[in-house]
């Protein structure tokens, strides 16, 4: 735990609680201030409900009154969290340490456009309100994430080949009866590697999240931070154009790019090509999964294809580990199997000499995972608190 450089503020200070310290006496260490500034800062906190004291827990005391133990106050509200796909959109309400409290899924047709897919996901996110006895009123903070490149600063996407209708709309609007909670929209692959912030985040600092799904994108991290570019448009890989690929129509209305054959919906039209019937990749994952040899030699050339691609962002970001998630995770096995081939022949040896591939750790719920650690990333760094108890 790093101490604090400068005047520290009670945000600050719930930053530090949150990463472990416990006592006033830490906090005073920690940040430099005064037994009376610490007091004022954990005061305010106290009022606001986001710490909590518990006297009765374990403490190490000099003397006297042994010190009231400090706790972030993980039910001092709730998040919501929506991950938003092509065919499936994943709900959940979790604490506010992000873990989920209750989940559901909400089915829908391709095609889908905000108007008629919205106000479902907002009943179902009332629903689960409900399901754990929670009133909309405890809702601190939403986080949603939706395929393809997103405008963060309007909440809406930039640029979805797959979500037709979808560019432009900001997604706030739609929550508004439900709650005034601030709402935060994210790429799915970003929110996916945010929820490795309580998973492979707590060892590494530099990540790349591979999501392997319908679409094929990666999330970035660098030194602990996502990295978005300049329009949100970083980690678009799936669009990348490969010699393989070269004359193959791909959804977003160009040729020639790596989703046209390692993409979900490129494989599902390869499998039925090779006699083989599935309706979405995630039925040819559990058939790979259960052995079936058209599965598996699809499942594993494409991620031979999506290795060859992901090569140079190895060697351009030089990561600690790649997380490899989306559907196609499910079919682990013989998918990394065909990343690791390619991927290790054309990125550089130095590059690959200390990289790990490892699977995800949150499973189905990594995208609301995710959504929940954007949102509450915001809603509890230091300055938003300190606005907060401002306001």
């Amino acid at each position: 735990m790093a101490s604090i450089q400068g005047p520290s503020t009670a945000g600050d200070v719930l930053a530090l609680v949150r990463e472990g310290a416990t006592t006033r006496s830490d906090l005073g260490r920690l940040t430099g201030l005064s037994r009376t500034a610490v007091a004022a800062r954990v005061a305010a906190l106290l009022r606001s409900g986001l710490l909590v004291e518990a006297d009765d827990e374990p403490s190490v005391s000099t003397g006297g009154r042994p010190p009231g133990q400090l706790r972030f106050n993980r039910d001092a509200g709730v998040v919501l969290a929506g991950a938003i796909g092509r065919s499936r959109t994943q709900v959940a309400v979790c604490d506010l340490d992000g873990t989920v409290l209750a989940a559901a899924d909400v089915e829908q047709e391709i095609g889908v456009s905000p108007d008629q897919l919205m106000p479902a996901v907002v009943g179902a996110l009332t629903d689960l309100l409900d399901e754990i006895a929670r009133p909309a009123a405890a809702v601190r903070t939403i986080g949603l994430s939706i395929p393809g490149t997103v405008d963060i600063e309007r909440g809406a996407s930039l640029d979805s080949p797959i979500m037709t209708g979808w560019d432009g709309v900001p997604l706030a609007p739609y929550l508004a009866d439900l709650s005034r909670a601030p709402v935060f929209v994210e790429n799915d692959a970003n929110a996916m590697a945010l929820s490795e912030r309580r998973g492979h985040l707590e060892q590494h600092r530099d990540l790349t999240f591979l999501k392997a799904s319908t679409g094929i994108g990666i999330g970035v991290v660098v030194d602990g931070r996502l990295v978005r570019g300049r329009l949100g448009a970083a980690g678009e890989i799936g669009h990348t154009k490969i010699t393989a690929a070269e004359g193959l129509a791909c959804r977003c209305g160009d040729t020639g790019c790596l989703e046209a054959l390692a993409g979900g919906w490129a494989l599902v039209r390869h499998a039925a090509e090779a006699g083989l019937q599935v309706d979405h990749v995630r039925d040819l994952a559990a058939r790979a999964v259960a052995g079936d040899a058209v599965a598996r030699r699809l499942t594993r050339d494409a991620g031979r294809r999506t290795g060859e691609v992901l090569a140079a962002a190895v060697n351009l970001l030089n990561p600690e580990v790649v997380v490899v998630g989306g559907d196609l995770a499910a079919a682990y096995d013989s998918y990394v199997a065909g990343l690791r081939e390619s991927l290790y022949a054309q990125a550089s040896a130095l590059a690959t000499r200390e990289l790990a591939i490892v699977p995800l750790t949150h499973g189905e719920r990594a995208g609301v995972v995710g959504c929940a650690a954007l949102a509450l990333g915001q809603v509890l760094a230091p300055a938003a608190v300190d606005r907060a108890l401002a306001g």
